[in-house]
């Protein structure tokens, strides 16, 4: 058994309480921002869910988290989950697996046949989005639950975008995308398939429509000139994982790569490539990367999964040439500011096929039929506040704007552009709900300190990873509420009765379940113990004309 520390703070003599004739303050209760809702770039109110969860409410909390994000089982495996990085559990143990939790509640929605609650009156505005991925289906969901008609035309055959074409199934079952895209269109989405929009202005004056929001993928993958005396056979990364994606599911040729594959790149992408590569039959595999680990764009855990998969990375080299099958590649070395420097030294690897993961661009030819449309030096469009561009009533977001690009961000450029086309589209002006303070680890005043690490899900071993199978699996229901349990609750009262017992004038009255405090300003003498007890850093001590 782990040992408990008393973590109560002593009274600080030295400080004046304001206690005695004259009171200078009252305990105000008010919610604050937990840095979990604060650090997920689709919005999602996480700490709302997560309470829910803990009480074994499961679609209670799973209606709170689609109200933000419509693709929960989705975000659940792929989403490189920023909220557990920003939780204050993490200064004591493990960060809440909000990740795992999210998958679970998504899966139990799919498992029982949930159903969203129904959307806003319809309110007689069109809209036309072209492109399924996670922005596109995002906008779509929040303005159909606006009460506005919506239409998707999706240039391929499948829905989903870099969901289904550029994360394998391994890690993102297709039937998991293919049903929460179908509970999207059960809602009142059209979905129109094998579409390619070519003229914008075009479709929206002939399809009636009042508003559009582009969502077009960065599919394109960037080139880059490699000296070749005969080049083998290159592929792109993008392009690659494409096909492979369309082989796994409608049983067409997989693409031939040969015995042994090089993947040039050190991104997400790249590892992805590599671990496809292997599940697609080649004896070898192996990654060539300019930089180190400690400064490549994969996340740390891509890397090890593909190493443990027996991926090999070659670290810190660079192609300078290409002869048939032999990769010449240069050693590289890293400066002061972790930029590669070339050595001199050159190696050759012997590869049947290469394959470049050395990032994705936007097509960006639809937008030569939209006069005023303006495209920045990072060749994406240039949009305002409100995600609209210099055309009114023209909105793009995900890939097709500044940002950085993760299936979460663009899930919440979706909604994001969903709420000003919505007020647009009203003739008024979305203002964003003010943000409540957010509230740090050195806030909060836990009583005690314990030692509950994070629940660890199923995983695949290595050894067994030689198909597309979901590599990790998910909670089951007792660890899905311990893990929900973990959770500090930070910034918001979770009537843990600290101020109720420790009020030493019994000014603080309990309300009922869901209801909170309320406190006795004749009684209260604003000692403030109600306020060093709070675990959670939900009370403020004000001045009382400031409580009112």
């Amino acid at each position: 058994m782990s040992k408990q520390l008393d973590m109560t703070p002593p009274p600080d003599l030295s400080q004046k309480t304001g206690t005695g004739p004259v009171r200078t303050r009252l305990p105000v209760w008010r919610p604050a921002l937990p840095p979990c809702n604060h650090a997920c770039p689709a919005g999602e109110n996480i700490q709302a869910w997560l309470a829910l969860a803990e009480a074994g409410r499961f679609e209670a909390a799973w209606q709170i988290l689609i109200e933000e994000n419509p693709l929960p089982a989705v975000h659940g495996r792929v989403c490189y989950h920023p909220c557990e990085s920003a939780c204050n559990r993490a200064q004591v143990d493990d960060a809440v697996s909000i990740h795992a939790i999210e998958r679970f509640l998504g899966d139990e929605a799919l498992a029982r046949g949930w159903q969203p609650a129904a959307p806003a009156p319809a309110s007689g505005k069109k809209v036309l989005i072209i492109g399924a991925g996670p922005s596109g289906l995002s906008c779509a969901w929040h303005l159909n639950r606006l009460g506005h008609q919506v239409e998707i035309r999706e240039a391929g055959p499948l829905a989903g975008g870099m969901l289904r074409f550029g994360i394998p199934a391994y890690r993102l079952p297709r039937e998991v995308l293919d049903r929460e895209v179908a509970r999207i269109v059960a809602a009142g989405v059209t979905l129109t398939l094998n579409h390619k929009v070519e003229d914008v202005l075009r479709e929206r004056d002939q399809g009636g429509f009042d508003a559009v929001f582009m969502a077009i993928g960065a599919h394109l993958a960037k080139r880059v000139d490699i000296p070749a005396r005969e080049a083998g056979k290159i592929l792109d990364a993008v392009s690659f994982l494409e096909q492979a994606s369309l082989a796994e599911e409608q049983g067409l040729p997989p693409p031939k790569l040969g015995r042994r594959v090089a993947i040039y790149g050190g991104g997400n992408t790249a590892m992805d490539a590599a671990r496809t590569a292997r599940r697609l039959g080649v004896e070898e595999a192996m990654i060539i990367y300019r930089r180190d680990r400690d400064h490549m764009p994969a996340h740390a855990f891509e890397a090890d999964e593909a190493e443990e998969e027996g991926i090999k990375i070659n670290w810190l080299r660079t192609i300078r040439q290409l002869d048939n099958t032999n990769i010449e590649v240069e050693v590289m070395t890293l400066d002061e500011h972790g930029k590669p420097v070339p050595t001199g030294q050159f190696e050759t690897l012997e590869a049947d096929s290469l394959i470049l993961a050395l990032g994705q661009e936007v097509d960006l030819s639809v937008l030569e039929s939209i006069p005023g449309v303006r495209v920045n030096k990072e060749g994406v469009v240039q949009v305002g506040e409100n995600l609209m561009t210099d055309v009114p009533g023209l909105f793009a977001g995900g890939d097709m704007v500044p940002s950085e690009r993760t299936v979460t961000i663009a899930t919440g450029h979706g909604k994001k552009a969903a709420r000003h086309m919505d007020a647009w589209l009203r003739g008024r002006l979305y203002h964003k709900p003010l943000s409540y303070p957010l509230v740090g680890p050195e806030q909060l005043q836990l009583w005690f300190q314990t030692h509950a690490p994070a629940s660890s899900q199923p995983v695949k071993p290595p050894s067994a990873r030689d198909d597309f199978g979901e590599i990790i699996g998910g909670l089951d229901e007792t660890a899905a509420r311990y893990e929900a349990a973990r959770c500090y609750s930070c910034g918001n009262c979770f009537e843990c009765d600290g101020c109720y017992g420790s009020c030493p004038e019994q000014a603080i009255a309990k309300l009922g379940p869901g209801l909170g405090y309320q406190v006795d300003a004749e009684r209260c003498t604003g000692c403030g113990a109600c306020h060093d007890q709070c675990p959670c850093h939900a009370i403020e001590l004000r001045q009382p004309e400031e409580s009112q």
